[in-house]
């Protein structure tokens, strides 16, 4: 028989490695499913190597998108006058 403690113990456990990796469903049409089973023939991974490789690029290239337009926009301003001395 299982005590209290270990109960919660395994409880604890359960909880700690499910969300270590949440699962989560992904809808695609049919032709982005062929699209993707043939890419990922192609470079012998599953497809769901090549979506969490897809979405890691996505998260990167627009995070460095956001950081550049954020420093753009707040040091262009300070150097405007000498930008457009340049440009002259």
């Amino acid at each position: 028989m299982i005590d209290s403690w270990e109960a919660d113990r395994w409880g604890f456990w359960y909880h700690w490695r499910y969300h270590l990796g949440v699962a989560m469903t992904v809808r695609f049409d049919e032709e982005e499913t062929a699209a993707l089973r043939k890419r990922a023939a192609i470079e012998g991974r599953s497809m769901q190597e090549v979506t969490r490789a897809g979405v890691r690029e996505y998260i990167e290239r627009h995070s460095r998108d956001d950081l550049l337009e954020k420093v753009l926009a707040e040091e262009l301003p300070r150097y405007a006058e000498a930008l457009d001395r340049l440009g002259k």
